[in-house]
């Protein structure tokens, strides 16, 4: 056994001998099972999980690879999987939702009353010549409207694309001209920490850019009670609607490899990727990581504390809880109001049993507590959870622990889940009543999924020593192309360095010499991960030098307590460099203009300026050198091949 070796945290007795996998051997037996037989094991699951209206004969398709094609021949809906099926298994009386808004009011919503809110909302859409084929691009706050409205585009073969409510005009017309959306669904506002924020008016700003022609209607939902403009012919009040539509809706039926969504997401690019997903292989995958993963039970309570507008919210909200007949809460507002003793407070008055949330957001409560004693998590009975998720990013050590011991009473197992928006649900995951757990290691991968640290040729690394984490296999929730581009989902994922043969995750990792467990290293390009929320270091570059004032910029991150990763702006303007007084009036403009442009989750914490920036004498910028400036350490390095080596005074900061 290695010196350090890792410390393991088992599971508890009670719990393992009644999950879905009880044991390692169990998981042992999974992966086995999966590597005997790839394609028997998924096509078991699916046969199993999935209702079928004309059942698949073919299981994998790899002979347009990377181009994958999972149970092609298959015909289903993912709306009628999620909420009919629940309503006919005799559950419609069983509650859905349990909605909490921002200011506490609590609404629960059953499955036979979804059944008629997605029934209506799909009846709606028909009602303005949404057809199956069709983008709907979703702009709502954290809602019981917007799951309802995810599920109608669902019902009725359109592929959604949710925006989040915090991004800006400039990002959701970007995604509206990139999906060619027939119709946008927003509404006047949303309520979030007690304040009432603009949609509609962004929304209106977005249409307004021009690139958004191919949107026909905008239905607005009524939501703060705020008056917007509402442009004759095109914008419609969604409440007015749906009281004329009836409460069925047949589902159209559509084959497995129907687009159900696209997601936008960053890339080392300025311009986003459209992650397209799938309906059948991603249903199958949300549905089997939801019962391995959080080992849902007919009595749990579940929480997801994600936002619809990420991946998170889509398969751990939207979707899995629902297409396992669970009961779910939905939370509109902030972890910190009315105080930072909200999440607890719910835990306790919801009776959570499942609860899984961000390190970003852990680390924010952790501060709390620390600063006052009143929010502090063991004021609180939280003796009802008895499995704890991580998602976003990597879960330091330290927040691991106090999560384990402060909100689990240290009986309760962290399934810390390494997955991506490209992935559709969990890789690699500890379960929970399997998995012996070592703090910041997601530890093993999911059954079915064959994950490797190989080098940059391919060949994989032996344990111990860091590399490129890849998946092996395709399998079948994995992001289909990228919508619009398929040559850039080739080489973003399929690079001709590992000859097209692995997906390239994006993420370095080593394998710990002992348990063979995972651990997560960082992004090996540039895309920051801030708060769990992915963002392409050259988007908030474009955006900074689209100001009037910048002439150059370069985005790096550097690790942060409570984001995960900072954004630090290294910036050229077009006149001198400010003094020392005149920086942070500088600095505010910048950080106020990338809100605008992109939203406030892309703010620099830091913008340091120079007279240029540090370059090697063919005009490349010397990024590593940025990021060792940006976490304060000492550059070491042969800085020789810079043509300017002066300039890293300046942009020490």
């Amino acid at each position: 056994m290695s010196d350090n070796a890792q410390k393991l945290y088992y599971p508890p007795e009670s719990l393992a001998k009644n999950a879905a996998v009880p044991g390692m051997e169990a998981y042992q037996a999974l992966v086995k099972q999966a590597e005997t037989d790839y394609e028997g094991y998924w096509a078991n699951h699916a046969r199993k999980l999935l209702d079928w209206k004309k059942p698949f004969t073919k299981v994998l398709d790899e002979s347009n690879a990377p181009f994958f094609k999972w149970f092609d021949d298959g015909e289903l809906n993912v709306s009628y999987n999620c909420i009919d099926r629940q309503v006919n298994n005799g559950l419609g009386d069983k509650v859905a939702i349990i909605f909490e808004a921002d200011d506490g009011q609590v609404t629960k919503v059953t499955y036979k009353d979804l059944l008629s809110r997605v029934s209506k909302m799909a009846n709606a859409l028909k009602s303005v010549g949404v057809a199956k084929g069709d983008r709907v691009v979703i702009y709502l706050p954290m809602s019981i409207e917007g799951i309802v409205a995810m599920q109608a585009c669902a019902r009725i073969g359109a592929t959604h694309s949710v925006v989040f409510g915090g991004f800006s005009a400039q990002s959701l017309r970007d995604r509206i001209e990139s999906s060619s959306a027939a119709a946008l669904i927003t509404s006047d506002g949303q309520f979030r920490g007690g304040k009432a924020l603009p949609l509609k008016p962004i929304a209106d700003e977005a249409l307004a850019m021009g690139g958004c022609e191919s949107i026909k209607k905008v239905l607005v939902v009524k939501r703060t009670g705020t008056e917007v403009n509402m442009t004759a012919g095109r914008d419609v009040w969604l409440n007015d609607i749906l009281a004329e539509q009836p409460e069925t809706c047949e589902p159209e039926w559509v084959g497995a490899e129907h687009p159900l969504f696209l997601l936008y997401t960053s890339g080392s690019t300025g311009k986003p990727k459209g992650v397209q997903h799938s309906s059948g292989g991603y249903l199958l995958h949300a549905m089997l990581t939801m019962q391995y993963t959080f080992d849902i039970k007919p009595d749990d309570v579940f929480w997801c504390t994600a936002d619809i507008g990420w991946v998170t919210g889509h398969t751990y909200i939207a979707y899995g809880p629902l297409a396992c007949g669970a009961t779910q809460v939905v939370f509109e507002g902030v972890p910190t109001y009315p105080d930072a003793g909200r999440f607890w407070k719910m835990i306790q008055n919801h009776k959570v049993s499942v609860f899984y949330t961000a390190p970003t957001a852990i680390r924010s409560l952790i501060k709390a507590a620390d600063a006052n004693e009143a929010v502090h998590p063991d004021r609180y009975d939280m003796s009802s959870l008895r499995i704890l998720g991580s998602v976003g990013e990597p879960i330091n050590p330290a927040a691991w622990e106090w999560y384990y011991e402060n909100i689990g009473g240290s009986r309760c197992p962290i399934v810390d889940t390494f997955w991506q928006t490209e992935t559709g649900g969990h890789m690699i995951t500890p379960l929970p009543g399997a998995t012996p757990m070592v703090p910041g290691s997601c530890t093993l991968p999911f059954p079915g999924i064959q994950a490797a640290v190989v080098d940059e040729t391919g060949l994989e690394q032996p344990w111990g020593q860091g590399g490129i984490l890849v998946v092996k296999r395709p399998w079948p929730s994995m992001i289909r192309t990228v919508w619009g581009d398929p040559e850039r989902f080739k080489t973003s994922y399929y690079p001709a360095d590992f000859q097209g043969k692995y997906y390239l995750a994006g993420d370095g990792a080593i394998r710990d010499i002992d348990t063979g467990y995972f651990t997560i290293t960082g992004r090996i390009d540039d895309v920051l991960n801030v708060s769990g929320h992915r963002m392409g270091t050259m988007e908030i570059e474009s955006a900074l030098v689209a100001h009037e004032k910048v002439a150059e910029a370069a985005v790096v991150g550097r690790p942060d307590d409570t984001t995960g990763e900072a954004i630090v702006a290294f910036v050229v303007l077009k006149g001198p460099r400010p003094s020392e007084a005149d920086a942070p009036a500088v600095i505010k403009e910048l950080s106020a203009w990338v809100a605008k442009e992109i939203g406030p989750i892309a703010k620099p914490k830091d913008i340091r300026f120079g007279e240029n920036l540090p370059k090697t004498r063919s005009g490349k910028i010397m990024r590593r050198l940025l990021r060792q400036l940006a976490k304060g350490e000492e550059i070491t390095q042969d800085t020789s091949t810079l043509e300017n080596p002066a300039i890293l005074d300046q942009l020490k900061g």
